[in-house]
């Protein structure tokens, strides 16, 4: 059986109820879900919650909540592996077995089918145990700098202060999206970060990762033109 899970708790701090916050137009959890079910990848599509309001809200656009997530996974310390091995746990225990698992975050507007096939079908290519979106930082972090306490500036790297940028060593970053992986890894809590998982690159103008009220207004920017332009389906 191939699951999705959508992790969605309920209490964000930074931006209130932020994973069924209405998004242009409609909650934005409703994206993700709509993107799973499209794809036809998967044999269920849930959401894993701790919130009744969120799990009616999921419900209500297709997604299944078959359990509520215990609250020792639901706080601030939660990482998503520990959450997708909960999830796993509990379909083995009621008779389904789970081979692959997809995750796709709730707060990911702009995640695309094409990139949820192309990358699963990239997993069994590369025959890794994950695969997931990446994007590319958009400056150097060898150039990044950091305030003193003093408000003056020291760089992280003060070494590369007189390399060419073409010089140096292009790096990525999580694009905040979905992770692809088998269910075994998740069961044994393999890092994503490492050399089993395989990168889906995507292009920046596709990625905003949503965490402060910045982030949401310029993703609701960004979708505005990107469903313009065509680029969004």
């Amino acid at each position: 059986m191939r699951l999705c899970v959508i992790p969605a708790r309920g209490g964000s701090k930074r931006i209130p109820r932020k994973n069924i916050k209405e998004f242009n137009g409609q909650p934005i959890i409703a994206y993700s879900i709509k993107v799973a079910i499209a794809s036809k990848c998967f044999d269920k599509v849930i959401v894993s919650t701790d919130d009744v309001e969120i799990a009616e809200v999921a419900k209500s656009f297709g997604a299944e909540v078959p359990f509520f997530r215990p609250q020792e996974l639901s706080n601030d310390y939660a990482g998503t592996i520990s959450v997708i091995k909960h999830a796993i746990e509990w379909f083995d225990n009621h008779k389904q077995f789970p081979s692959e698992v997809g995750c796709i975050y709730p707060t990911a507007p702009f995640v695309q089918v094409d990139a949820i096939r192309n990358a699963y079908e990239q997993m069994q290519l590369e025959n890794t145990d994950y695969c997931f979106s990446l994007t590319s930082f958009a400056f150097p972090i060898q150039r990044a700098v950091k305030l003193t306490p003093e408000k003056r500036i020291n760089m992280f790297y003060p070494d590369f202060f007189e390399k060419r940028s073409q010089d140096l060593i292009e790096a990525y970053h999580d694009a905040g999206q979905f992770y692809w992986g088998k269910a075994e890894a998740f069961k044994l809590q393999k890092p994503f970060f490492s050399s089993i998982a395989s990168p889906y690159i995507l292009p920046r103008h596709l990625v905003q990762d949503i965490d402060t009220k910045e982030d949401w207004k310029r993703a609701e920017l960004m979708f505005k033109v990107l469903k313009h332009s065509g680029e969004l389906v």
